[in-house]
């Protein structure tokens, strides 16, 4: 494929490393996804060798920006936490280790953050003001600060207490799925989660993503919170816009 104009987005998860080049006019993608399996382990090296090949596709001749995201805290492009992957991420610089595996620069940012930013410009939180608190329910639960549409980055409230139990492994998604919850069984967690990111933060609005973000008119409406809560629009392109958004603004 020859050099694209627009920037590469590249979504890293637990069982997937997904990517695009992405139109930033429009806030979607220029070309088709490519998905291709996260290594197990999914090593540092390991993952940056698969990025590489998979940037590689969209843009051969690096002329385009890339943005990367990671599931845990990214500062300066060096990974602080890694709840959901490989140990050895920890204390590892991953913007440089993707520049020098895709021979180019890379930044890498939390995957949240990435949803966050995407979700700012296009979608569901497009043009408003105060704080917007983007959630993306998954495997765990990851967040994202807006103030007046500026990321205030690796806020991590998945990791709240709520109830006794760490947020995420309370109400996440993977915990609807693993015990079997029925609909208002796990707004009833969501409401308790919601209830405890208001006390701290009130927030002027909740916007929840993530692949379940789809089913939202099942479990939105029974969450009982002052704030208003609607669901995301890009849901799981929200992270491979987000990175090439981050990428291509510097």
């Amino acid at each position: 494929m020859s050099s694209s104009p627009h920037p590469v987005g590249v979504d890293f998860g637990g069982s997937g490393i997904k990517g695009a080049t992405v139109d930033l006019e429009r806030g979607d993608f220029a070309t088709d996804r490519v998905r291709v399996e996260t290594p197990q382990p999914s090593t540092p090296e390991a993952v940056a060798e698969v990025l590489a090949e998979l940037v590689s596709t969209f843009d051969d001749d690096g002329g385009s920006p890339v943005g990367v995201t990671v599931p845990g805290v990214v500062r300066n492009g060096v990974v602080s936490t890694a709840a959901n992957i490989h140990d050895s991420w920890l204390g590892v610089d991953a913007a440089a280790l993707f520049s020098r595996a895709a021979g180019r620069p890379v930044v890498a940012l939390n995957d949240a953050d990435a949803a966050g930013l995407a979700e700012s410009r296009y979608g569901a939180a497009r043009g408003q003001r105060g704080l917007v608190i983007v959630t993306t329910l998954g495997t765990g639960i990851g967040s994202a600060l807006l103030l007046d549409g500026v990321l205030l980055p690796n806020s991590e409230l998945g990791h709240l207490e709520v109830d006794g139990h760490v947020g995420e492994k309370y109400a996440a998604n993977s915990a609807r799925e693993t015990h079997d919850l029925a609909w208002d069984e796990w707004a009833d967690r969501l409401t308790s989660y919601y209830r405890m990111v208001e006390r701290l933060l009130t927030p002027d609005l909740f916007v929840v993503g993530g692949g379940v973000s789809k089913h939202a008119d099942k479990f939105l409406p029974m969450i009982d919170i002052s704030t208003p809560i609607i669901p995301a629009l890009l849901r799981n392109k929200a992270g491979i816009i987000g990175a090439a958004l981050h990428a291509a603004s510097g």
